[in-house]
């Protein structure tokens, strides 16, 4: 007697078992997770995932999604994975060169635009990124506020690239100026702005350790760590962003939730900045530091 064939796995039953498989090695969503990287392979959206969950998968899909798993299973972030990450209105592309966008730099995005549109400018107001990474917070201001002629920085050539791509897939490449430079130091000395934006790294070394393993172990260091108290790069922006702001211009920080004090102390010790303000995310937490340049 011939033997039988088995039959082949469906939508649901290989939710359930990735579900289960990718909680067990210590994913914080994991049911999300495994729906994210199904619906990638099988070119559906999550809602479809549910309307067909008794359809089978083929032989291929089925392989694909395991070896997705196994990624994911061993820890790397399902952006990554995805090779795309969502951030305000944007699909982004991203790669282990940049960090992963995240809802809470939105805030930046938030001040930076209350400043540009409670001005009025009688020309267009000039912009900066200081360390762009995907381009999340450039593109981000380019897209609402496209009077303004943003430049966006990073000293990594590989991140400059990719911003630049997903500046161009965005439609937004015309009006952002991207320049090779460790903070400021790639950019023209009598250069000057009316707003500075950033979202620097600010990890300090105590809380490295406590990071999640697809942080940690996946997305680029110098993005992530500011040094042995996590405020290395403010320093540097404390001293260094005056010479690059016209007066009156404003400077916008996303921080360490427990930094906003020390943050704060920094650019007032600075003595070339003036309304000092926290501004705190959904969850509560202190999360972007403005200030205006005397």
């Amino acid at each position: 007697m011939p033997k039988q064939q088995a039959a082949l796995p469906t939508i649901s039953g290989l939710l359930i078992k990735s579900a289960q498989f990718l909680k067990g090695k210590g994913s914080a969503s994991p049911r999300l997770d495994a729906e994210l990287l199904l619906a990638e392979v099988m070119g559906l959206s999550r809602i479809e995932l549910y309307t067909n969950f008794e359809q089978p998968l083929t032989v291929a899909e089925v392989d694909r999604y395991r070896e997705l798993i196994r990624r994911r299973g061993r820890g790397e972030p399902v952006a990554y994975i995805l090779g795309r990450a969502y951030f305000r209105n944007l699909t982004l592309a991203v790669s282990g060169a940049v960090l992963i966008p995240r809802p809470e730099t939105e805030h930046v995005v938030d001040a930076a635009l209350f400043f540009l549109m409670e001005r009025d400018w009688s020309e267009p107001p000039r912009v900066l990124d200081v360390g762009t990474g995907s381009g999340a917070i450039a593109i981000s201001l380019a897209a609402a506020f496209p009077e303004a002629r943003v430049a966006a920085s990073d000293d990594s050539a590989e991140a400059l690239a990719l911003a630049a791509e997903n500046a161009r897939t965005t439609g937004v490449a015309e009006r952002i100026a991207f320049v090779r430079s460790d903070l400021f130091d790639g950019l023209e000395p009598l250069e000057t702005f009316d707003l500075i934006v950033s979202n620097p790294p600010y990890v300090s070394e105590t809380e490295w350790p406590d990071l999640p393993r697809d942080v940690s172990g996946f997305e680029p260091r110098e993005a992530l760590y500011g040094g042995a108290d996590g405020l290395d790069f403010y320093r540097r922006l404390a001293v260094e962003a005056p010479q690059f702001l016209k007066p009156r211009g404003g400077l916008i920080l996303e921080i360490g939730y427990s930094q906003a004090e020390a943050v704060r102390e920094l650019l007032g010790a600075s003595g070339m900045f003036s309304d000092i303000a926290v501004i705190q995310d959904y969850a509560g937490h202190d999360r972007v530091v403005t200030a205006q340049r005397i």
